[in-house]
């Protein structure tokens, strides 16, 4: 039996985790990540960190296993908070849940565990883990849970060898009524409590507000685009082949827009507060269907917008990752320069699978899409799979 320490966050999932591990006969230690300090951004009645600290230990002392509280804000603030400004700041969409995993739960956090004495970390994500032979010996695979509807292997996207190695995922093989079952038999005080919605170990978060904190409120002009100039003719049909990059550069690069291409039709407070197919926040009135952000520039401070959800400028056939972000998981299978590979795409959290051919270059992958995808953004994470598993990911650059 081994030493293992959960990251327990208040809520039912990582709950019953700890709870699976004892029952294994495991030695568990429970350990809640204190990563935010400011309660002025969260909704208070809904999920604060004190509130989830609590719930915590009541579960700790409920299994009967010892419990503790370790303070990770400042590297929380460094590592995410501060690249959540930067990346908003520059008109990109972050993702800061899959950094938390990456740089906090499964680096900091883990280190913490180590000097425990711990052998390994668990938390309550509904995904699973796997180990497979390769020409490069053991690689360990991160495997989609077996709740569909809660599967999270995409928030792991950029995981390592390293970390995938010193991870366990209790609960991957059940579903969520499964897991509130156990919760309920036991008389866990997490059972029926809400899942928290808002940032990583933060709390349900008015992002607006949250981004004024350091990006501040800038006026400026809202254009409206009309489909005829917002045309991709993707009509590339699925799985075809593409031998030009040139054609690649074409399918992956996104329209770009200015003020003579679309009319006024209002304000905004800041381009950098928006992302792309966004439809809340714009205050604009009198159309016959909703708007829809469908490019941002934060340089000139402009935000263009098209009526409809089958506006052309929502959706795209393709998108690149510059090399320095891409990252296999699967370190056996990572492309070469002049290699393509067919894999299943997502590039946000349940988000259907799409199938997409990736194409490896020099500078980069390009990922052309069978079907349009709508709202792509620079900044978010592009997650590739084989069947049930993830073996890579990308920080999308255009």
């Amino acid at each position: 039996m081994a030493k293992i320490v959960v990251g327990l966050s208040g809520g039912v999932d990582s709950s019953v985790a700890a709870y699976v591990l004892k029952e294994q006969g495991h030695e568990v230690i429970g350990m809640f990540m204190k990563n935010w300090h400011d309660t002025s951004v969260t909704i208070s009645d809904e999920c604060p960190w004190i509130d989830d600290s609590n719930d915590a230990m009541l579960v700790a002392e409920s299994l009967g296993i010892p419990y503790q509280t370790i303070d990770l804000s400042e590297e929380y603030k460094k590592r995410i908070v501060d690249y959540m400004f930067a990346e908003y700041e520059a008109g990109r969409t972050p993702n800061p849940d899959v950094l938390c995993n990456r740089e906090i739960k499964f680096d900091v956090f883990l280190k913490a565990a180590v000097q425990l004495g711990a052998e390994y970390v668990a938390t309550g994500h509904y995904c699973q883990k796997g180990e497979i032979e390769t020409p490069l010996g053991i690689q360990y695979q991160l495997l989609a849970g077996k709740d569909g509807n809660k599967d999270q292997s995409y928030f792991l996207c950029q995981v390592t060898q390293q970390q995938l190695a010193k991870a366990l995922f209790p609960i991957g093989h059940l579903t969520k009524p499964e897991v509130r079952d156990i919760a309920n038999k036991i008389g866990l005080t997490t059972a029926n409590k809400k899942d928290s919605q808002g940032l990583c170990f933060i709390g349900k978060v008015r992002l607006p507000e949250f981004l004024q904190q350091q990006l501040k409120p800038k006026k400026g002009l809202i254009y409206e685009i009309d489909n005829n100039n917002s045309c991709y003719d993707f009509n590339w049909p699925a799985g075809a082949d593409i031998e030009s990059k040139e054609e690649l550069i074409r399918l992956t690069t996104p329209l770009k827009y200015d003020a003579s291409m679309g009319k006024k039709v209002g304000e905004h407070s800041g381009a950098h507060y928006f992302t792309i197919g966004q439809r809340r926040g714009l205050q604009v009135g009198g159309k016959a269907e909703g708007l829809f952000v469908i490019a941002t520039d934060t340089i000139t401070n402009s935000i263009y917008v098209g009526m409809g959800e089958t506006h052309h400028g929502l959706s795209r056939k393709g998108l690149f990752v510059p090399t320095g972000d891409i990252h296999w998981i699967r370190e056996d299978l990572k492309l070469e320069p002049n290699q393509k590979a067919e894999y299943m795409v997502r590039i946000r959290y349940r988000q259907p699978l799409v199938n997409a051919i990736l194409y490896q270059f020099e500078e980069g992958v390009y990922i052309i899409f069978d079907e349009l995808v709508r709202a792509i953004a620079a900044g978010q994470f592009a997650a590739w799979y084989k069947d049930e598993e993830l073996v890579g990911s990308g920080v999308i650059g255009a």
